[in-house]
């Protein structure tokens, strides 16, 4: 008697070599053409955070705006369970997939309408989704602010987001983005607007919602430190190129690619960097043709570096897009 094997289950969210050129005019200068994304793939499954970490310009905040179909790719797939969201929805996203993807953002003062109440923020999402009848909404948005911590709920739920601290704030934008129930959260830059001694107590509150709801979560950073608190797996982003995609642990820990080396000098714990890129990398506005993008800041460039653009190759458990390493490695997404 022969038994099926059942295909394994897909991820929840897959991306597949997600491509993004933006082309800049001006008057009196050429066309430029910027890669914000080229050839980003990964894999997210629920209960799981990932984060995209890179300078600014990077790419990183581009990628989650075409995620949650606030820009249109030029190439390559989303696949949500499995379906490929592009494919089955061209134009825009379906209200399903907006309550299915929800996104933080950096800013919580302008993210919040100043004119309305706590209490319309969240009621709003809560109908607009048919989440709730209507009069159990307010209990609801109690419920929520209790979520994100804040307390006691019935004082905050009838301010007004300026009688609202920052942190405040973005507490009340997660417990919006929280009201539809979403499977994933894509946090872009969370606490980069908020004071240090309130960002770890965000960063505890995300940490929880992944391990409570099983909630997957995409978090955006230029800061290593927070990815390595929050997330399971990193992805280094350089001029829209992952450039390193491997365990949290072990790209903080152990960084293979000089360009996260040279992040993680700049953090405050400068001792998790190899001395050789204790010092910062200068920047440089060029490219080289062909080449490796960040050969012109690179301590460690070969010649190879400046006329060939090296391969993802696999190194110690995780993938570096560098010459340092040998070649033969499968490309990332696989």
């Amino acid at each position: 008697m022969r038994t099926e094997v059942e295909s394994p289950k897909p991820p929840l969210l897959e991306v597949r070599g997600l491509r993004k050129t933006f082309v800049s005019r001006g008057i009196f200068t050429t066309a430029r053409r910027v890669v914000a994304a080229e050839a980003v793939s990964f894999r997210l499954d629920r209960g799981q955070a990932l984060a995209l970490v890179g300078e600014s310009g990077s790419g990183k905040s581009t990628v989650a705006r075409i995620l949650v179909r606030l820009e249109h790719p030029d190439g390559g797939a989303i696949l949500l369970d499995g379906v490929d969201v592009l494919a089955s929805e061209p134009r825009k996203a379906s209200t399903g997939y907006r309550a299915r993807v929800q996104m933080v953002f950096q800013d919580p003062f302008g993210s919040l309408n100043p004119v309305h109440t706590v209490a319309h923020h969240l009621v709003r999402p809560l109908l607009r989704h048919h989440r709730v009848p209507a009069e159990g909404a307010r209990v609801r948005a109690i419920e929520l602010l209790r979520t994100v911590e804040l307390e006691p709920a019935e004082e905050f739920i009838d301010r007004r987001p300026d009688e609202l601290s920052g942190g405040q704030r973005q507490r009340v934008a997660i417990a919006r983005a929280l009201a539809v129930n979403p499977d994933l959260l894509i946090a872009d830059e969370p606490t980069s607007m908020l004071d240090v001694s309130i960002r770890m107590g965000l960063l505890n509150l995300l940490a929880r919602l992944k391990r409570e709801n099983r909630l997957a979560i995409l978090l955006i950073t230029h800061d290593l430190a927070s990815a390595r608190y929050l997330s399971d797996r990193i992805l280094v982003l350089f001029r829209g190129r992952v450039v390193e995609d491997g365990p949290a642990e072990t790209v903080v820990e152990n960084p293979a690619h000089p360009y996260t080396r040279a992040l993680l000098a700049s953090i405050a714990d400068a001792s998790l960097a190899g001395a050789e890129e204790a010092s910062p990398v200068k920047k440089s506005v060029r490219e080289t043709a062909g080449g490796c993008p960040f050969a012109l800041r690179c301590p460690r460039v070969f010649d190879t570096c400046l006329v060939t653009d090296p391969a993802p190759r696999e190194f110690e458990g995780r993938l570096v897009r560098c010459h340092l390493y040998p070649e033969g490695a499968p490309q990332p997404g696989r």
